[in-house]
Formats: structure tokens, sequence, C-alpha cells
């Protein structure tokens, strides 16, 4: 019969090894034991498992709730426990004990070593058949725990019930639960090595999670693979349009001011046609993954492989996803890899280590955010980070990453005091373990997902963000062009008499357009914590700073490189965006400048619909084949002219832009080779608010007076604060 000390153990759950006590075993004679710990039953039967025939009744150890019986044979079976409860309540249960494991060899090995590409089909909980009998396999990592049990709504949440067993070649903690189902809450509860029993934790890799302020995991079945598509691979490749609407999916719109979130169904219902019809080319979603706290955006979560519970289950944004490719919409998503909430219900000090982290603060702690950073020396802590990215890929079918705050991961010293940071094996201040992530993370995807495109959110000038990694760079195929974005908006910024002396806050983002695959972002991080909404940043009268924002975003779509542009911006919010309310859409047709705002809203329709249209503005904006200067040099009257080029210069427009409230009547302009030049955009259209200078959809027929360094030339009015785009005709 059972050792006494280690029956102190199973009843204090501390025992290491419950797998070699609880279930069948043989003992010294041959013969067969069987075990079991039930805590609150009153009585246990051994049955048969297929006829339910009685084998044994199981003698109780007091009233502790652990049962044995020693049988009278050697040749195991496959049996059932009849177990009433002290309720009166009575119930034929599988042993989890009974079942092998669930990890094969292989398996072990592929997590040992960090090199399974898709960790999240092991580990977790996933639904599965074991001998024939439905269920939950659970697999958790924590190396340095020395008991990990499962605790749910299925066994009252007690740490007894379901101890697992320990594969101390990878560190995982794993048992089948028979007849655990989809929709079952659970958590883990871990005892460190020193023996202090931990906070529940919330599983890593579970695919669902509790709405907060609830935290628990939820079982879910893996959702299906999405096949690779050609057409999306075509629409998200350099030479393709891309013109970005980011959204927060709490806030673009509610049921009712103060009411809940809308679901993905009624998100889609409404903001995929809003989205087609503005001309968009795909959505880029701030973090979907389960998180705490709202403040945080998502930007702070706490279960990178389960969508929100904010806005349904999972299957729902998955059908969300679907419904924006049938409508022709890309979906891209923030991804979050540089760091984690320190809830103790999360990562933090997972098995009562710095597992997840870096143990020194110095490399560990973020101090920007109060978060913690991920150890990216650790092949399982990097695999399971770009297993995620893979994971949203795959089987989501996005079309894409954002990845959050990649300038913090590439520098140890980042936002950090001397003496507050250690510096690399080499003395250097990079974070060679990040690198050698975010490279590993790009090279896995564009193997696995060729289809699918990342981009950085990176600030400073580290070289080949956006090259690949075999020619050196980090793999991206985007970079967010951050020092464009505060140029040129610290120059809209200014009053216009004052402009001629910074001009080339605008010229100077071409003297490095080429060197990356560059996105231009006006993001949300542009229109929050005291930073205005992007009409407030405009100087003057309502009139000009409606103007000077129709202007700034003429140039924008002018300029090379990928747009994106955060909600509420398209129609000119009056105030900075408010995570937890609706956008201002009532501007659109209440308030009295509605007629400005829908202006804006017109532009940055057209601005799309004419973009998408033009291959000049988008087959070659990462090669400067595709760009000429016609006027970079004008400060004195703040004019910049320049012409976009179609792959093999078959087709061309030409943007003008005058940041001044002054007109220009027959303006002398160079172009690039005779013929006509048809207005197709001009942002002082009285169509978006505008004074109308110039007649929409005019055309300029060219002469053969050199100007400006090209060949012919043709005249225009150029209108206040606004921006022009013609387009050449033969």
């Amino acid at each position: 019969m059972i050792d006494p000390n280690e029956l102190n153990l199973l009843l204090a759950a501390r025992h290491p090894d419950p797998f070699a006590v609880l279930g069948m075993h043989e003992d010294e004679d041959g013969l067969l034991c069987v075990r079991c710990l039930l805590p609150g039953a009153q009585s246990v039967e051994l049955i048969n498992a297929d006829n339910r025939r009685l084998r044994a009744r199981l003698r109780p150890h007091g009233d502790t709730g652990f049962f044995e019986a020693r049988l009278k044979t050697g040749e195991r079976f496959a049996y059932r426990f009849n177990v009433l409860w002290q309720d009166g309540q009575r119930s034929i249960l599988h042993d989890p004990y009974r079942f092998p494991p669930v990890l094969g060899e292989l398996d072990v090995w592929l997590l040992a070593e960090g090199s399974h590409l898709r960790p999240w089909e092991l580990l977790g909980a996933r639904p599965r058949e074991m001998e024939g009998v439905a269920g939950t396999s659970f697999a958790l990592w924590a190396p340095n725990a020395s008991r990990v049990s499962v605790v749910g709504d299925f066994n009252a949440w007690d740490g007894r019930r379901h101890p697992m067993r320990r594969r101390p070649e990878c560190g995982v903690w794993e048992i089948f639960l028979p007849e655990v189902f989809a929709g079952a809450h659970y958590k883990f509860e871990l005892v460190a090595a020193d023996g202090r029993l931990l906070p529940l934790k919330a599983d890593p890799y579970a695919l669902r999670a509790e709405l907060r302020p609830a935290t628990a995991s939820i079982t879910d079945a893996l959702p299906a693979a999405v096949p690779p598509s050609a057409d999306r691979a075509r629409a998200n490749a350099p030479d393709a349009p891309v013109s970005i609407y980011e959204v927060h999916a709490g806030s673009w719109q509610r049921k009712h001011e103060g009411a809940d979130w809308l679901d993905w169904d009624e998100l889609a219902g409404r903001l995929i046609p809003y989205a087609i019809d503005m001309g968009f080319t795909h959505l880029e979603l701030m973090p979907v993954s389960e998180h705490p706290f709202d403040g945080s955006w998502g930007y702070q979560a706490t279960g990178l492989f389960a969508p929100t519970a904010r806005h349904g289950e999972p299957a729902a944004f998955r059908r969300f996803v679907q419904r924006c490719h049938e409508a022709g919409l890309g979906v891209l998503l923030d991804w979050v890899p540089a760091h984690f909430p320190t809830d103790d219900f999360g990562l933090a000090e997972f098995d009562g280590s710095k597992l997840y982290e870096y143990a020194d603060p110095r490399e560990g702690f973020h101090q920007d955010w109060n978060t913690l950073i991920y150890n990216f020396g650790r092949t399982e802590v990097r695999n399971f980070l770009v297993g995620n990215a893979l994971f949203w890929l795959e089987r989501y079918g996005v079309d894409g990453l954002r990845v959050d705050a990649v300038a913090s991961m590439l520098y140890r010293d980042y936002s950090r005091n001397e003496g507050e940071w250690v510096p690399n094996h080499f003395g250097g201040r990079e974070n060679l373990e990040a690198i050698a992530f975010l490279k590993r993370m790009n090279e896995v995807l564009g193997s696995e997902r060729p289809e699918a495109v990342t981009a950085a959110e990176e600030s400073t000038s580290y070289p080949g963000v956006s090259r690949p990694t075999f020619a050196g760079g980090l793999g991206f195929h985007y970079k967010w062009n951050m020092g464009w974005m505060n140029d040129t908006l610290r120059y809209m910024a200014r009053d216009p008499i004052h402009r001629k002396y910074h001009h080339g806050e605008l010229s100077f983002g071409l003297m490095y357009a080429f060197s990356e695959n560059f996105v231009l972002p006006i993001s949300h991080d542009e229109v929050v914590h005291g930073k205005g909404s992007m009409l407030a940043k405009m100087p003057g009268d309502r009139w000009q700073q409606f103007a000077n924002l129709r202007a700034y975003y003429g140039f924008m779509w002018g300029h090379p490189g990928k747009k994106l542009l955060f909600m509420g911006c398209e129609f000119a919010q009056n105030d900075e965006w408010k995570a937890d309310h609706s956008l201002d859409w009532h501007l659109l047709d209440s308030d009295p400048e509605a007629g400005l705002h829908a202006g804006v809203q017109r532009l940055v329709r057209d601005l799309n619909h004419f973009y998408r249209g033009c291959p000049a503005l988008w087959q070659r904006d990462f090669t400067p084949e595709g760009f000429d200067w016609i006027e970079h040099s004008n400060g004195e009257h703040s004019i910049l002219s320049f012409v976009r080029y179609s792959a093999n210069r078959e087709a061309l427009v030409v943007v003008i832009c005058n940041f001044t409230p002054t007109v220009h009547g027959d303006y002398l302009i160079g172009v690039p080779r005779p013929g006509s030049y048809a207005e197709r955009i001009n942002t002082d259209s009285l169509h978006y608010g505008g004074s109308n200078v110039g007649t929409p959809w005019s055309v300029a027929r060219s002469t053969p007076q050199p100007w400006n360094g090209m060949p012919c030339s043709i005249r225009i009015n150029v209108p206040p604060l606004a921006t022009v785009i013609l387009e050449w005709q033969a």
C-alpha cells in the first residue's frame, strides 16, 4: 500500500511525480494496485471502462479523499471510477492517471531546443482523443516549478485533483483530462522550487480567455489553418497600392455612447463597408490579443494567442478576417513582442523564477511602461514569440504584423541612463539576442507564409530594417517612417509666414526615402496624450486649419511610401482620440462645420481611389527611379513639386504643394515630357471645402520651354494651402 510520506505529499499537493503513485501500477508482487485522490468522495468503485462491471471497491484513507485497492491480477485493463460524493451525487469518471504521456519523444526534444515552429499545437489546452476517449490535453512549460496542477470549473479549482506529469527533458508539465471539453474555464496552480504556492496562472498558450476583470483561460478548439492566398500575396506586395486604415476596435464605433463594444460580426457589418467605400486597401487593428487593462489599448497583453473577449469568441474574429478578405480588404495586426505586463496571473515570475523575462531589472524591466521585457536570449521564449507570430498568420489568415516598439528591443540602453543598462558581450549597446529573434521571426514567417508581410515601428536609424536577413538586414518588409512623420508634422504646425525658414523639414525625407521600404504613418500615437487631433495641429483660423490638413494629406498621398492613417483623422476629428468613446461621427452631419469635416472625408476617399488606380503612385515606392524632383528649394514661396513614375516610367503624375495661403496664378512648372496634364486631385476644390482656385479636372498642355531642369513646362494656377496632383496624358 502507499507509503505514508508519499500520501502526505499528495494530500499537501506537493508530490513531484503524481503519475508514479496515482493510477494503476504493479506492486512488488507483480499484482496491480489502483490509487486515486478525489477530495469530497464518499466511496469509489473500480469498474471496467467498456461494460462497467465491478472490479474492486477502493479503500478510503480516512476522510482524506485518497482511495486505493490491490487487485488479484497482473493484467492491466481500461477502467473507470464509479464515485459516490458526500453530497449524494454519483459520477462515472475516467482516471487521468491511466493515460500515457501527452507529448511524443520528438515533440519533447523540439520543444527543448526551441525549434518547433508551431509550439501552440503541443502546449496549452488542446481538445483530443486518447485511447478512444475524448477530452483535453494540458501542457505547460514551467521548468523551475516543483509541482503544477491544472485547476478549473471541472475540478472545483482544487490543485490536489489534477497534478501534472513533468517531462524533465524540456521542463514541460502535462496531463490528459478525459471529458473536459471546449468552454471549460481553467488556470494552472504552480508551486515554486522553494515551496511557495504561486498565484494561479493563466495559460500562456490559451486560445480563449475570460472578459476582464475575470482572468481564467477557456478551452477551445485550435482554428483550422487558413490556406495561403495568391490574391493576398499580390495585394501585400511592395509594388502594390497599400493604404492602411488603423483602427482601435473598441472605439471606432460603439452600440451607443457609453455602451458595450461592437462584436466582430457587428464590426464586419459596419467597418468593412466603410473602409472599402473610403478606398483603403488594408485595416490595421491595434492589438487584439487578450489584455486586462482597457487603458493599455492592447499593448500590455496577457494572452498572446487569444483574441480579446471584448468583441466575442475567437471564431467571430476569424469570420471578421474572412469577410475582410472576401471584400478585398487586407488585415494587419499590431503585435507586441517587446514587453509584457506584471499582472500576477500572467507571465511575470511564471514558475517562481524569472522565466519569460530577463532576471536583471537593468535588462528585464521597461521603465517607460512599467512592464517586463522578454528574455530574447532564451530559446523557449524566442520560440513562444515566433510561434505566436506564425499562429496569427496561419490560423487566422491575417495579412501581416506591425511589430510594436522595435527600437526598444534593438538597444539595451533604450530610455535608460548611464549605469542603468547592461552592455552586450562585445561591450556594445545593441541587444544581440533581440536582433537574432527578429531575424528568426521574419525568416520563419517568410518561409511558412510568404504572402504575408511584417512592418517595424522603428524610430532610429538602425540600418537595414526592411532588408533581407541574407543581406544583413532584419528581414521586415516595411518600416514606419517616423522621421518623415515628425519632420513634416513639425513643419505643418508652423505659421505659414515662418515656413520658408524650415523648408527642409518637408524635403529632407527624400534624402533617405529609398534607404528602407517605408510606410508613412499618421497613427494613434500622433493624436493622444495631449498631442491633440490632426486638425488641432494645424495653424490659422478654422478655414486655414482645414486647408492645411487637406494640403498635408495630398502631400502624403503623393509622397513615396505606403500610407497609414488612424481612424477619425480621415474626417478631421476636433478632439484627440479617446479610447473609451466612439469617434465623433456627429461631426459629419450635425456640427456647424459638418461641410468642412465631410470635405476632408471626401478628399481622403478620392485620394485613396485615385491612388489605387494610379500605378505611378505605388509601383516604384522604394526605388529612386520612381521619383524626380521638379522644385525642392523654393522655400521663399513654400512650394514643392515632384514627379512620380510607374514601372518603366510608362505613367507619371506631377505633384505640386503650396503651403502658404498665397495664390500663384499662371505659375510655370517644369514637366518631364510633352503632352497634357489633367488635374486629378486639387485639395482646394469646393468639393472638399476649399476656395476652388483652379478648375477641377482641368487640363494643362505643355510647351517646349525648359524649366526646373525639365525639357518642357506647363502653367497652372497654384491654389492656396493646397496640393494638386496632375496626371500625364500623351
